[in-house]
Formats: structure tokens, sequence, C-alpha cells
């Protein structure tokens, strides 16, 4: 099979197979059969390989060294695209902010923002879950945690959703227009966070750019473009991830009230449901890769150079991990899921995301008897390849 030569914007082009807003918002299916007959082949149309065996994926994502981060079309360099060493230096000063004592010293302070949410939705008998509750939660945590001002949440969102936007058709035009739209989003950003480094350069604050301009990596302070990076990146990622994971979940309680009343009487099940919310529902169906070497999968040589595509949401599913894989079960265990990753980029923002997930979901079960999906409009899905979740997800409360 002849591989094309490589280009850098093809993998933010959706699947074909999951192309219709009906597949994109239910995949699994389409993931199956894949998974079953082509566990590893070459896309032509998006000149990419696809990976969707969860044994296959766990071996790509376990090994950097061949299976590189780096991107050819990155704005700024961050964790997500560095590879080692680099990245284990820069990993580790981000987990001095983000140790398990850290971000248990949140949990009162997420359990009043998802109150104060909360409250707003209850005067209203309804909300949005996506506008309402799951999108402003992990901008305000992480927008404080930045040491951003509350009036500039709104931008801080508009900015991250255009950065995970995907083109919607497989055409040169598109494609230009959504690169061009990301370059407009960084350079705001950018511009933006210039603006507050400088603040903090005068007069150090108990946030996490202070802490970054403070930090040292061999004896080194980081330059102002890894800062502006790390800030991008906690945005984005912190940003995300939660909304998706909470929405996704509510989504799954609407269609099967019966877990609704399971959780309320047994909150403290909440964390392994959340679990298995990230293996049946993930935020983040696809990782992307790139071949450092030529390397045989699955029986198909991939080129060196080659993007490789890994369906974490079909690994998710796989019945030669998971037993029983399409039943949602509340409490598996084990329940390896490859939801935040694995290996040296498994998601540092996991911990957080688990725990605003787990406060804002027992909330949202003790404080209303009945959870029901309101409206009768398809699901619309968010337009990005890598991304599984949904626009809006109106829901009436009792």
């Amino acid at each position: 099979m002849k591989q094309s030569e490589n280009k850098p914007y093809s993998t933010i082009i959706p699947m074909q197979e999951i192309d219709s807003p009906g597949t994109a918002v239910n995949p699994f299916e389409v993931f199956d059969r894949l998974r079953e007959s082509t566990p590893v082949r070459y896309d032509e149309r998006r000149n990419c390989w696809d990976v969707f065996r969860y044994e296959d994926v766990h071996y790509i994502l376990k090994n950097p060294a061949l299976f590189s981060s780096k991107r050819p079309i990155s704005d700024m360099e961050n964790l997500l695209i560095m590879d080692p060493p680099r990245h284990s230096q820069m990993r580790g000063l981000v987990n001095q902010a983000f140790t398990p004592k850290a971000i248990a010293a949140l949990e009162p302070r997420i359990a009043d923002i998802a109150n104060e949410l909360l409250d707003e939705a209850a005067a209203r008998g309804g909300m949005d879950t996506v506008h309402d509750f799951s999108g402003p939660l992990p901008v305000i945590v992480i927008a404080e945690l930045l040491g951003v001002p509350a009036r500039d949440r709104k931008l801080f969102k508009e900015w991250s959703d255009v950065l995970v936007t995907g083109p919607q058709m497989n055409t040169e035009e598109a494609l230009r227009a959504v690169m061009a739209e990301r370059h407009e989003a960084m350079r705001k950003l950018g511009g933006y966070f210039t603006g507050i480094l400088g603040k903090r350069r005068g007069k150090r604050e108990e946030d996490l750019i202070s802490l970054l301009l403070d930090a040292e990596i061999d004896g080194q302070k980081l330059t102002d473009q890894e800062v502006l990076s790390f800030c991008i990146l906690l945005l984005v990622a912190g940003n995300e991830t939660t909304t998706n994971l909470i929405t996704n979940a509510v989504r799954y309680m609407t269609e099967h009230p019966e877990m609704q009343e399971m959780l309320r009487r047994q909150p403290d099940l909440m964390p392994a449901a959340v679990e298995e919310v990230l293996r049946y529902y993930p935020p983040i169906q696809a990782i992307g890769r790139v071949t450092t070497s030529d390397v045989e999968l699955g029986g198909q040589l991939i080129k060196a150079g080659s993007q490789v595509v890994n369906w974490v949401a079909s690994a998710n599913r796989d019945g030669a991990k998971f037993e029983d894989p399409n039943t949602f079960v509340p409490d598996r265990k084990p329940n390896p899921h490859l939801s935040f990753g694995f290996g040296i980029h498994f998601c540092l923002g996991a911990p957080l995301a688990r725990l605003e997930a787990k406060i804002a979901l027992n909330l949202l079960l003790e404080r209303f008897g009945h959870i029901a999906r309101s409206g009768e409009e398809e699901l619309q899905p968010i337009q990005s390849p890598f991304v599984f979740g949904v626009k809006s997800f109106p829901v009436t409360i009792s």
C-alpha cells in the first residue's frame, strides 16, 4: 500500500466512517467493526494510519522513542508535543504545582463554584449542561489557578474552544480556514498572557504563573515562551477534557436514569463511575503520534515520519481487554482505560479532572431528584476528530 507524502494537517480531518452527526455522537459500532476488520489501516483520504486495538494503542503510547509526540504544525512547543529529555524536565516542574496535596486543597473551592452554577440552574428549572455547568466549572478553576481575573473567563473559553476545533469538510480551503482561526486564537492568548507575565514580574501572586516564573531547570529559568506555552496548555487541556467528561456523564445518566438513582444512593461509587464514563464515553477519543523510524504493527509496515492516529475510544471497547466492553459497569475493576493516555504523556491534569467530575456529579445528584434531557433536537458533535463530546446538552432538573 503506497503511503503518500506526509501532510501535517491530515489528522485533523474527520475519519469518513464517523463523519456524520449521527455516527460522530455514537461511533462505537463503527469502531467495533474497524477493530475486527482493519485493526491497523492506512487511510489515503486523510494520509495517515489509524490504530483501533487496545494492545496496539497501548504499545504506541508507551513507546515515545518510536512514536513521537512532536508536531510539525504547532504554534509553540508544549508538553503535549515534546519528547524526552526536555519533556521529563518540564513535566517534573509542573508536577510541583499538581501534587496530590495541592489538588485536594482545591476541593472546597470546586464545590463552591459548582454550587453557585447549580443555584442558577435551580432558579431556571433547567440548564444547558455544557454552557451553564460543565463548561464554566473547569474554566473558572483553571483561570483562578493561573491568576486570571473573573471578567476574562468568557474570552478564555472562546479561545480554548477554537484551539480544538477541526474542519467541517476535507478541503484545503476548510483546513486553511481552521488553521488561520487557531493561529489567531494563539496570538490573542499569547498577547493576553504576556500582559499577565509583565504584571507578575513586578509583583508575584499566589498563582501558577508566579510559580513558573520562579522555577528553574538545571539552574536556568524558563523563557517567557515556555511559560506562555504552559499557560495555554493548562487552559486548553484543563478545560476541554473536564467539560466533556462531566457532559458525557450527564448524557449517560439521562440515557439510563436508573444510574442516577444508584449513584444517589451510593455516592461512594462515584470515583469508579467516573472511571467508567472515561472508558465508555471518553472525552478525548484519539491521540496522534508520528513514527521516528520504520515500524511494523499489526502486520503493516508504517514508514518513518508517518502520522498515526490512536483511537482510544475503540481501544476502550476492545473485548480482548475488557469483559463485556459495551456495557457500562459503574464499579468496573480493574479499569485500565486509555482515556488520559499512557506512559510519559499521561494527562497531567487527570487528578484535577477526576476531582472536578466527582464533585460536580455528586452535587448535581444530591441537589436534584431527577435529571432528564430536554428538547428533541439531534445531538451536535464537537467539531474535532480528536474530541468526543457534544456542543450542547439541555436538561430539566427537579
